[in-house]
């Protein structure tokens, strides 16, 4: 072996040169408990949003004209807004799914804010939620956490007259994502959330959601919001995109 380094994933694709149709952003942790990356930002943070802003923005160029770039969001987007002011929790009390929303916002915001910056040259952007999937991104609760979060979501299911709580099987988690990034128009996605193979509509960030409702806040479409997230994310990462 050499010492030279090894190049960078987007180093490489770069040097390779090969355009993309798709790129979709679909790596992510769920309710870690508190701890940072390698680069020092809190866990669920650093991996489900900062570690897509830098890789996306980097190959951004190789996705060619009429491509899109799909988010992995989630309905747990709704536990919070991010923070802007305290992305690490170095002055609040670290709440797992607090962090998880706050990444999920992210994910949002960040589409909202590609979108605006690539559509001029035919590339858009959505994020999408796939859904309740028996996956490993639940690998930080135990099964008596995953039960009473089932139990809370089936009282608020009952109460608005709904059936129970459905697991969605792992192709039909996949294909919101397959929705927004070959079969819905871009002008129908670009910019958007979406659940269940469509757009989601905005909701007012204090009405209440049941489980299993549908919906997006609107703080996390918020362009605004998508903005003061996209420099302070340039901040955290070191990097002008």
């Amino acid at each position: 072996m050499t010492n030279s380094i090894r190049p960078s994933l987007s180093g490489s694709l770069l040097a390779k040169g090969e355009p993309f149709d798709v790129v979709i952003a679909n790596a992510g942790v769920m309710a870690t408990p508190f701890g940072h990356t390698a680069d020092g930002f809190e866990t669920q943070f650093g991996t489900n949003h900062l570690g897509h802003f830098v890789l996306v923005n980097r190959i951004a160029s190789l996705i060619r004209a009429g491509g899109r770039l799909i988010n992995l969001s989630s309905a747990g987007h709704r536990f919070s807004n991010v923070d802007l002011q305290d992305p690490n929790f170095e002055r609040t009390a670290y709440e797992p799914f607090i962090a998880y929303g706050r990444s999920k916002t992210a994910n949002i915001l960040f589409a909202v804010a590609f979108d605006k910056r690539h559509r001029n040259r035919g590339v858009r952007a959505a994020a999408v939620h796939p859904g309740g999937i028996r996956t490993e991104l639940g690998r930080h609760m135990d099964a008596s956490q995953v039960q009473k979060l089932l139990d809370r979501i089936n009282q608020e299911l009952a109460q608005s007259g709904k059936g129970p709580f459905q697991w969605k099987t792992i192709p039909q988690g996949a294909a919101t994502s397959v929705w927004a990034a070959v079969v819905a128009s871009a002008d129908e996605v670009g910019g958007q959330y979406c659940e269940n193979c469509h757009v989601s509509n905005a909701v007012p960030d204090q009405e209440t959601l049941t489980a299993g409702s549908e919906g997006v806040r609107r703080y996390a479409l918020d362009p605004n919001n998508a903005e003061v997230l996209w420099k302070k994310s340039e901040e955290m990462v070191g990097e002008t995109v």
